[in-house]
């Protein structure tokens, strides 16, 4: 008889190389991987091991799967073949669900492990070099959802906007137009956003400008989900940092030339 097991593991932001040791070690293990629309499918090839591959995915407007029937079937795979990982984008404790599936293999029986993983809303700015906190400039961060189960915008975006903290929000697309507005409403119209789509992959694309006017930038650029919105001064940091990197390696070539 198989030994029952769930691990549930974050893949990363996007970039199949942005996924930690141990979880390549958890995936070799799998006996079934379930695995998200936000994983990388190269990220399955580390499931070494004979096993069951089956997308679950879910995007705004289209589920392959319920989480109720993903719970389902986290619990009947497990009993007919034992180890299943449940491979999530970026961290499974970041909007990830995990808790309801944690919650659905425990009253099973079935014993679970948790393997952390980056989350994009920290790995694509940085990817950007644009840095969520910054002396002076930004002390702390939000990471908010745009919108709740019922599609309403979220009250923390809000709260979110009277804060002087940069500003993270996830799944927002639908909404942007309307979360904007919440900012200038709060006297946030000329604070700088970013927009990065598809954020440390191939397909990466990002736009800026401000409150007043990225949602319209957005619309005409055609930026969808899966996006992120960074809102706060610090996305002016972009430009500088790429400069001063671009300057520092002019300088390396003189020096090597020389």
């Amino acid at each position: 008889m198989p030994k029952p097991a769930l691990s549930l593991i974050g893949a990363g932001p996007g970039d199949p190389e942005m996924i930690t040791l141990k979880a390549i070690r958890a995936l070799a293990t799998a006996d079934v991987v379930l695995y998200d629309a936000l994983v990388n499918p190269q990220l399955l090839e580390y499931a070494t091991k004979p096993a069951v591959l089956r997308f679950v995915g879910k995007r705004y407007g289209c589920h392959a799967l319920s989480q109720e029937e993903i719970n389902e079937l986290i619990i009947s795979s497990a009993r007919e073949y034992g180890h299943v990982v449940r491979l999530k984008g970026g961290d499974p404790f970041v909007f990830g669900r995990a808790v309801e599936e944690i919650e659905a293999a425990s009253r099973a029986g079935i014993p679970v492990k948790v393997v952390p993983g980056i989350s994009s809303a920290l790995a694509v700015p940085a990817m950007q070099m644009i840095p969520l906190t910054s002396r002076g400039v930004a002390e702390s961060f939000w990471v908010t959802t745009g919108t709740t189960r019922s599609g309403d915008i979220s009250g923390d975006v809000y709260l979110a906007a009277q804060s002087t903290a940069t500003v993270v929000i996830l799944m927002a697309m639908s909404r942007i137009g309307a979360i904007m507005d919440i900012f200038r409403e709060a006297g946030k119209g000329s604070v700088p956003v970013a927009v990065i789509q598809n954020g440390t992959t191939d397909q990466e694309r990002i736009i800026t400008g401000a409150v007043s006017d990225i949602a319209t930038v957005a619309e005409a650029q055609g930026i969808e989900n899966p996006a992120i919105i960074v809102v706060g001064e610090v996305v002016k940091w972009r430009e500088q940092l790429a400069g001063m990197i671009a300057a520092g390696a002019d300088r390396q070539i003189i020096y090597e030339e020389r």
